[in-house]
């Protein structure tokens, strides 16, 4: 099973996140360690080669968890963030996009 790792604030802000879309989150997140799909997801493409954002609804709004499985040494969670509008903002896919370009710059420099 694939280790998660949480890019720049991305941990924290699905800690600041209601309660019930923590765990629907982190289950969906698990079953994408299993190499599996998660329940409700699309492509990201515009964010970046191989980036899928996990949908999250519940009474509290809508959510979104843009992360990366592609990787052979793990999945990593590039951006979690409440959704305000129908069209993904532009701030949030800006924000997914730098924390990408970020995770390829740091594998490169680590030899991955």
């Amino acid at each position: 099973m694939k280790p998660v790792h949480f890019v720049g604030a991305s941990r924290e802000d699905l800690r600041d996140l209601p309660e019930s879309v923590q765990e629907t989150a982190g289950f969906q997140l698990f079953k994408v360690q299993q190499g599996k799909e998660p329940d409700d997801w699309k492509p990201m493409a515009s964010i970046g080669s191989g980036v899928q954002e996990i949908r999250v609804r519940d009474d509290t709004g809508i959510y979104r968890v843009f992360y990366v499985a592609k990787f052979q040494e793990a999945v990593y969670v590039l951006h979690v963030f409440k959704k305000r509008s129908q069209k993904t903002a532009r701030p949030d896919i800006e924000l997914g996009q730098s924390r990408y370009a970020d995770l390829l710059m740091w594998r490169r420099e680590v030899g991955l």
